[in-house]
């Protein structure tokens, strides 16, 4: 049996809002995985010493403790990524160091509408294993013989079996990606969905509930899920409100660039009209078109909350974007799936059109901006003959090969056959820290960890939000920061209080941390450079970072799937 674990006198900071900080012994149980007790510093270690001693008189079984000291570090909750794209990862790389090093204990997957289950068919597996590829690489399963059962499944709870039997490192729960949705009732076609279609859509959304997952997604500038309407929308929300209490719809909506409020607006009107929770996924307001706009964006989220609406939002702490490079296609380019994509790449007749909309008339891929080529950088690609492209702006890459840079864009996606992601540098500092601020915000990194050019955001997102914007800029104090990170999160997903708080009783998810050097490290040249600052970490009891190193092999972690009556565990 593993030995319990004794924080001696850390600074407590509990993850509730406006949490008073205050000096205290943790013990936790690695049996149950739960805060046994909180007690002033520096005492339990004395009375679990005279306890040890009288048990070993009577003859009885003695419980180990493992102490460490930790006066002057800050323990709380572990942090909660509210946008995390390790759907695979954590099945093929199960230590998940990019996460568990940076002090995240749970992650939400399924996230943009699009992901590996439900599907109904192995084509249709393979067709979304080609189009996310650059999300989550595409890998054979004869390569991980330790999986088991990777790639084995078609629904929902099948998928959640398979997390199970293979062990998580971090908690993890997931959303219905509305994308998948569309698929199985519609095909991957840019059409209107029939009565019927939509009618199947919301029995497969109900299979999925049932099954486990704490609400639904979507991606509406990824196909398929971008043709459907609002109408379609409308009546998947209004199930997840009337039937499943808890529950709510994370939207990457139509656009971020040139129609960003008006598409914030569709998805506030849906929390409006269904009476659906609404959690506004990677809530930024990028491109110089939407400089200073914070304020209408936020006030239009206070006037919904001001008629009962139950909106919150996460964003990123950074200022580029990440996406597949495929995304800044028009929809119709996409419409067919990736194989029916490459053909359109290859003709003449489509090539001119697709430049014509990417370039001067700005599509829904481009977020209804003409793309700048100066700003698009590859991030990571699949194909290891394009590595070299890895972190160059296609403007570069275009200068240095004397070709148009649309010419550029369509040979790396025809080479890297749609595998590739990009780096979109159109991020805006003042709208980050205003959105950050706002009392419905939690964090989501949104990272890809699929490559070698990754978003420093992969390594670096809590510490950043903690190092950077709370202690460094004052923008957040310490301990509503790490409300943020936790205890609001873990309400949205309906886990607190067992989740997202310090007190006896709760899971042992904790992070403990040096507030004077926690600092995110990772850059777009180091992506992969662990954060300064986290000192240990415990999953369901369990460490997975012990004195500043990620520990191997340890799996800590719980599927969490939503039960009958809306509570998560």
């Amino acid at each position: 049996m593993l030995p319990d674990i004794l924080f001696i006198s850390p600074t407590i900071i509990s993850g509730a809002e406006d949490a008073i900080p205050y000096p205290a012994d943790v013990l936790i149980s690695s049996d149950t995985g739960l805060i046994i007790t909180i007690a002033p510093p520096f005492t339990l270690s004395c009375q679990l010493l005279f306890e040890r001693s009288k048990a070993r008189e009577r003859g009885d079984k003695v419980q180990e403790v493992k102490e460490i000291e930790a006066e002057g570090l800050v323990l709380c909750p572990g942090f909660i990524d509210l946008h995390a794209h390790s759907d695979l990862y954590v099945l093929t790389h199960p230590d998940h160091e990019a996460k568990v090093s940076q002090g995240c204990t749970t992650e939400v997957l399924g996230q943009d509408g699009i992901s590996y289950s439900p599907i109904s068919s192995p084509s249709q597996l393979t067709a979304i294993r080609s189009q996310i590829a650059a999300w989550n690489g595409n890998p054979n399963p004869a390569d991980y013989p330790e999986v088991k059962g990777l790639f084995e499944w078609k629904s929902t709870g099948d998928y959640l079996d398979c997390l199970e039997r293979n062990g998580v490192s971090v908690n993890v729960c997931t959303l219905v990606p509305q994308g998948n949705l569309r698929l199985l009732a519609c095909g991957p076609w840019d059409k209107i969905a029939t009565a019927d279609e939509i009618e199947q859509q919301g029995q497969l959304l109900r299979k999925s509930m049932r099954e486990g997952a704490v609400g639904m997604s979507s991606g509406l500038t990824y196909t398929p899920g971008m043709y459907a309407s609002t109408s379609e929308l409308s009546t998947l929300c209004t199930i997840l409100a009337q039937e499943f209490p808890g529950s709510f719809y994370a939207p990457h909506h139509r656009s971020y660039g040139y129609k960003a409020l008006e598409s914030y607006g569709e998805m506030l009107g849906l929390a409006k009209d269904t009476g659906c929770a609404v959690h506004l996924t990677h809530a930024t307001l990028n491109f110089p078109e939407n400089t200073s706009k914070a304020p209408l964006l936020l006030s239009l989220i206070d006037s919904h909350r001001s008629l009962g609406c139950d909106i919150t939002l996460d964003t990123y702490p950074y200022l580029p974007g990440c996406t597949t490079l495929s995304s800044l296609l028009p929809s119709w380019a996409s419409a067919g799936g990736p194989e029916e994509t490459m053909r359109r790449l290859k003709d003449e007749v489509c090539r001119e059109k697709i430049r014509r909309q990417v370039e001067i008339e700005g599509c829904d891929g481009g977020h209804g901006i003409p793309t700048d080529w100066g700003v698009i950088a590859i991030g990571s690609t699949s194909n290891p003959a394009l590595s070299h492209l890895n972190g160059r702006l296609i403007s570069e890459i275009a200068r240095s090969s004397s070709l148009p840079p649309i010419a550029v864009f369509f040979d790396i996606l025809l080479q890297d056959k749609l595998g590739t992601s990009c780096v979109m540098h159109i991020g805006n500092e003042e709208n980050v820290r205003m959105i950050m601020a706002h009392e419905t915000h939690c964090a989501g990194s949104d990272a890809i960890l699929h490559g070698e050019g990754l978003h420093p955001r992969a390594y670096g997102t809590f510490p950043r939000f903690l190092g950077h914007y709370s202690r460094d800029l004052s923008l957040i104090p310490l301990p509503n920061m790490i409300a943020h990170l936790t205890s609001r999160p873990a309400k949205r997903l309906s886990l607190f209080p067992l989740r997202g708080l310090i007190a006896p009783g709760s899971f042992a998810d904790i992070v403990v941390f040096d507030p004077k050097t926690i600092k995110d490290k990772s850059t777009f040249e180091k992506p992969k450079e662990r954060a300064e600052g986290v000192k240990w970490v415990v999953v369901g009891g369990k460490v997975v970072v012990g004195d500043g190193e990620v520990l191997k092999g340890v799996r800590g972690g719980k599927v969490l799937r939503r039960r009958e009556g809306g509570k998560v565990w």
